[in-house]
């Protein structure tokens, strides 16, 4: 089986080539250019690199959210088009499951976060048990301080990893009371093996769509959605004034 995994959920653009337990190439850049510049570029070296005929494949896995509303969009426009053009089914894998199977088989509760902005991050929490990931909390968007407070809870170490680590860091630190880490370089951020492997085993349970059934989950709405509803809000209020 050969899976072909992008993510470009947040900073980092990854993707990956996956046949069955290996690691055929990888190409992940965390760097000042966009996902647009970057993904499909990246794609095209590296299918070069590893001589890889696309139409090989068996399916697309691809971080599904949540995440950066644009870098989710890009993801899924690339997964998508590339679905349909090859006729190859998608397998959406959501983006913080994928962070903490960065972390595959440690027995420290593994804690995802994302900067989602406002004071707040995507997260979840989870466990191996018998080499299965397990979500003891699904990936959710809340506040630094509500996710510290879960963590203490457990009364269990935790390890940290993603992009709001780096923004958060110094708040944690002061917030938790139970013993915690912060994963190194090589596994602190998203990766396309990551998806890929993950991707591999939904796709044999039966977890996989056609490419145009495919939506990203970005768990709230965007900045400019937002503002659209409180500029009709308050246009429907001052309408309604005598």
């Amino acid at each position: 089986m050969k899976i072909l995994a992008l993510d470009s959920s947040g900073l980092t653009a990854s993707v990956a080539v996956i046949e069955d337990e290996n690691l055929m190439g990888e190409y992940t850049m965390n760097y000042k250019k966009t996902h647009s510049q970057t993904l499909l570029p990246m794609l095209d070296e590296l299918a070069k690199m590893i001589e890889l005929d696309l139409q090989s494949i068996d399916a697309i896995a691809v971080a599904g959210g949540p995440g950066s509303f644009t870098g989710l969009r890009i993801g899924s426009a690339t997964a998508k088009g590339l679905g349909l053009a090859l006729n190859k089914p998608l397998i959406a894998v959501p983006t913080v499951d994928a962070l903490a199977y960065n972390l595959f088989g440690t027995d420290k509760l593994i804690c995802p976060i994302m900067d989602a902005r406002r004071a707040q991050v995507y997260t979840g929490i989870y466990r191996f048990e018998d080499h299965k990931l397990i979500p003891l909390e699904n990936q959710m968007a809340i506040s630094v301080k509500e996710l510290a407070e879960k963590l203490n809870t457990f009364e269990q170490e935790v390890i940290f990893l993603g992009d709001g680590v780096s923004v958060y860091r110094q708040l944690l630190d002061e917030l938790l009371t139970v013993p915690h880490a912060y994963a190194p370089a090589h596994v602190n951020k998203q990766r396309a093996a990551a998806v890929g492997a993950l991707g591999a085993l939904y796709y044999k349970e039966g977890k996989f769509a056609d490419a145009a059934a495919h939506q990203p989950e970005y768990l709230r709405k965007s900045q400019a959605e937002r503002e659209r509803e409180a500029a009709e809000k308050k246009a429907a209020i001052t309408q309604e004034e005598p």
